[in-house]
Formats: structure tokens, sequence, C-alpha cells
């Protein structure tokens, strides 16, 4: 009993390793694919760098982490979402644009929220340094 309780064990374990590999996969094809995806992480990076250098708060770090992931995370949905339309529908079409066009559309609005949070959380640090 307890052999089979291990197999049954070691098979969900090496299938979550398995869940683990296969989404790190894709997030590096999307990234070495996607030329947005590429954009996002630079500015995650320039991010991360002013956060250290003008000290934001504990508080600000989770709020860029969370948009960092938001963010990402609605690039590599568009991703999948415009990958999925190219297979089902590989000539143009108004419907399949549209979807393509919407998903680009919501990342875009996920942006503006980073960016403007951001903005919100960056300003005064900058003037502050600036003043000094």
């Amino acid at each position: 009993m307890k052999t089979r309780r291990k197999r049954i064990i070691k098979v969900k374990t090496k299938k979550l390793a398995n869940s683990f590999k296969y989404a790190l996969a894709g997030i590096i094809t999307s990234f070495r694919k996607e030329r947005n995806m590429k954009i996002h992480f630079f500015i995650m990076l320039l991010v991360i760098i002013c956060g250290f250098l003008l000290k934001i708060s504990l508080i600000e770090w989770f709020i860029c982490i969370i948009w960092f992931a938001v963010v990402i995370g609605g690039e590599l949905f568009n991703t999948a979402i415009e990958t999925t339309v190219n297979i089902v529908m590989p000539f143009r079409n108004p419907k399949a644009k549209a979807a393509k066009d919407i998903s680009a559309g919501a990342v875009l609005i996920l942006a503006i929220g980073a960016a403007t949070s951001g903005l919100i959380i960056f300003i005064p640090k900058i003037v502050e340094y600036i003043r000094k």
C-alpha cells in the first residue's frame, strides 16, 4: 500500500514539476518572440533600479510587483490569444482582427494603469532627489 502511495506522490510531483517547466518555457518563448514582452521586461528592470536608487517603501514595492505581474501576465494572455487566433484563422478575418486588437487593448489599459501608478510613486521621489 505504501509503495503505491509513493508512486502516486511521485507521479503528482512529476506532473507539478512539468507544469512549472512548461510555464517557464512559455514565458521564455514569449520573451524571445514578442517585442512587447521585451519592452515590459526592460521597463520592469528600470523600475527595479529606480526603486533601489530612490529607496521606495515596502508598500510601494508591493504595488510595483503586483503591476509587474499584472502587465506581464496580461501580455502572456495576449500572446496566447493572438497565437490561437493565428492557428484557427490563418487568413484575414475581421472577427479575428477584432479579437487580437481587443486583447492588445487590454494589455495597453493594464500598462497605462501601471505607468500611472509608477508616476504617482516615483515623481515625488524624483522631485525630492532633484531638490537635494
